[in-house]
């Protein structure tokens, strides 16, 4: 049989639109088939089990991530010294599809944490070009501004340190870039696209990755 009754995600990200109504199709005693939603959660790569009842699909077990996965990594970057740009990888040469599917929350925050460890802040926010600002005496704000009615942007053009263009690959790849010269690194030969190198005061930095937050709006005014 089929029929257009509500689905019951529990805190999953399955619907490529905004309903709850879904096509389904069943037959007394077997899984129903849902036809209309992603095949995988969107934040935490599961498979949906279906099970029908109380005249509606409900998924059996919860989202592991109902918030969505906002990933938090740290840089060293003793130099001073940041280069800027998309694709580090002629260097910090990550797998990043090794783990859950890039295309989900998990996938990403994966590739976020393993490229951190060989020391690289990555992180993958599509065909945005953000930049990096400076945001206060001590923080940084990496992000595409908008534009208000009077072509304004929401961040000041002033604090703007570095473009990134994300042509070849849509993510941020920033790192110490004395680190980079001595991991092989060649200034001026770099195999992917454009980069800046900006002075920041030496230390350690930690790099708040949002984009995997559940309801992130890439759009919002502000930062």
């Amino acid at each position: 049989m089929s029929s257009q009754i509500p689905l019951h995600i529990n805190g999953h990200a399955l619907l490529p639109k905004r309903t709850n109504v879904v096509h389904v199709f069943a037959e007394p005693g077997e899984e129903p088939l849902v036809a209309g939603v992603h095949f995988t959660c969107a934040i935490c790569n599961e498979r949906p089990v279906y099970v029908l009842r109380d005249g509606a699909v409900h998924v059996q077990k919860p989202c592991r991530y109902p918030r969505g996965i906002i990933t938090e990594v740290t840089l060293d970057v003793s130099s001073g010294k940041l280069i800027v740009t998309a694709d580090l990888r002629d260097v910090y040469d990550a797998d990043i599809h090794a783990g859950a599917s890039y295309n989900t929350a998990l996938g990403q925050a994966q590739a976020v944490e393993a490229m951190a460890d060989l020391g690289c802040a990555y992180g993958p926010v599509g065909n945005s070009c953000p930049s990096l600002y400076r945001n206060g005496e001590d923080g940084y704000i990496i992000a595409s501004p908008i534009l208000d009615d009077d072509d304004l942007p929401s961040l000041p053009d002033e604090n703007r340190m570095a473009d990134i263009c994300t042509d070849d690959l849509w993510a941020y790849s920033i790192a110490d870039f004395e680190d980079w010269q001595a991991k092989g690194g060649t200034p001026g030969q770099k195999r992917l696209g454009h980069y800046t190198v900006v002075d920041v005061p030496p230390g350690t930095y930690r790099f708040t990755h949002h984009v995997g937050e559940r309801g992130f709006d890439k759009y919002a005014p502000t930062p």
